[in-house]
This record gives C-alpha cells, structure tokens and sequence, in this order.
C-alpha cells in the first residue's frame, strides 16, 4: 500500500502536468486546488525537486514545474523517491542486505520466492507507466463517465 505522502504527490503531479510547463505553480495554489495540507506538500515537494522530478524557481513568477514531460517520468520513479521501493517484502528492496531475520536461507524462503513474483508484476506495471499515462487513464475514465446517463428518479 502507498503512503498518503505518495498520493499527495502523484496528485500534485498530475496538477503540474495540466500546467503550462513556462509557469512554475505556487505551493499555496497547489495545496488549494488539490486539497493537500500545505506544510506537508511543502516536504513532498522538496523530496521530488531533490530527486529531479521536479524544477523549482523563487522569487516573482517562482513555484514549482515538472522538470521532464510527463510521458519520461515513471510511477515506479515516484514511488520510489518516495517509498524508497516497492518491494512487498523488505528482504527485496533494492537497498535491504540479502536476507531476513526470520529465514535462514533466502534462496529457499518460500514468502521471498512468492513475493518476489509480486514484485517482478508490480514493477512490470509501475517501471512502464507514466505520469502521462495516467492522467490519460483519468480523462478516459472521466470520459466514459460523463456518457453514462442515469434514469434513477
């Protein structure tokens, strides 16, 4: 599961891709409009700028911008800079040593082995899915909504 961190990010975001990218947003705008607790976004974004998910200029006409299109910037990137991975297990993140305190073999560790199934399908999903791609999900399902009419009385 992500953290609310990991989704107020992923909607700032997507606001920040429907943004023109020559006018930086104002953190006070983006909490706003998003609904986002400034203080907390304020983190979220300064993570992403570190990261450089993220451009950033101060001063009049400053805010924060994408710094790459929204279709070379992966979920999984994201996800990432913000979980630290998304392994299911913590034995398979990337920055774990080999192993758990709970198995003597790894190799043979049947949670391990399953687990790292879970993990090759959500990172097939996350590492080709972009920013782009969903926020086309978004509009298309918006899309598909708005031509459903409801005869409920």
């Amino acid at each position: 599961m992500i953290s609310k961190k990991t989704k107020y990010a992923l909607k700032a975001l997507m606001y920040l891709a429907s943004q023109s990218p020559d006018e930086p947003v104002l953190i006070s705008e983006l909490a706003r409009e998003e609904r986002i607790p400034r203080k907390f976004l304020e983190a979220i974004l300064l993570t992403l700028k570190n990261s450089g998910i993220l451009h950033s200029k101060v001063g009049k006409g400053g805010g924060y911008s994408l710094a790459r299109e929204p279709r070379n910037i992966t979920i999984g990137s994201i996800v990432k800079v913000l979980e630290g991975g998304y392994a299911p297990v913590q034995c398979l993140n990337e920055s774990a040593a080999q192993g758990c305190d709970e198995c003597g073999d790894p190799s043979s560790c049947g949670i391990r082995l399953v687990m790292s199934d879970v993990l090759q399908a959500l990172s097939a999903v996350l590492e080709t899915s972009t920013l782009a791609d969903m926020i086309e999900r978004s509009a298309n399902a918006e899309r598909t909504k708005s031509k459903i009419v409801d005869f409920s009385i």
